[in-house]
């Protein structure tokens, strides 16, 4: 009987420190709103619905791609080959799968790409960072996408954003 209280209460404090969390976050994110802060994307980035799985052949993981990284439901990052996030136009918020097979071959795949909006403007180098402003907005480019379309500073490029997520990362679509 005291073991079973002892889980009640147990239960009782994750569901209250899962509130207060979640309360703290909408908080946070209206102050900052109603006071014209750019948040890191990481704050409002739910990452609850991603899974984990395995088939007979491989084990599954579900991502959410950070801009240069992918994000999972652990909170950690872990590397993305830059090539391919360049050349698939990987957007920050899409959603991702990584299938690693038993020998340990890993192929990532595109599952859930966000609502996205194209802009353009000019490439420009700061601190050794590839970025485009548009609207306003500072967007960092990996430089493997920079490489991959040839640009160079000041080339005029379109880039590609998620349509209604703040975003910290754009990728390329092309150069114009």
């Amino acid at each position: 009987m005291e073991n079973k209280k002892t889980i009640e209460a147990i239960v009782d404090f994750i569901v209250t420190a899962e509130k207060s969390i979640k309360n703290a976050k909408k908080l946070l994110k209206d102050l900052a709103d109603s006071n014209d802060v750019d948040l890191k994307s990481e704050v409002d980035l739910s990452t609850k619905w991603l899974e984990t799985y395995t088939n007979q052949e491989s084990k599954i993981i579900e991502w959410v791609f950070t801009g240069a990284e992918m994000l999972w439901s652990d909170w950690n990052k872990y590397p993305v080959p830059a090539n391919y996030a360049s050349k698939s136009k990987m957007v920050q918020w899409d959603r991702l799968k990584l299938t690693i097979d038993k020998k340990g071959k890993m192929m990532y795949k595109q599952i859930a790409p966000i609502e996205r909006e194209i802009k353009t403007w000019l490439v420009v180098k700061e601190k050794d960072k590839y970025q485009v402003i548009a609207d306003g907005k500072t967007y960092d480019l990996l430089t493997a996408a920079v490489t991959h379309f040839k640009a160079n500073i000041w080339d005029k490029i379109s880039i590609i954003v998620p349509a209604w997520k703040t975003a910290t990362f754009a990728a390329i679509e092309a150069v114009i």
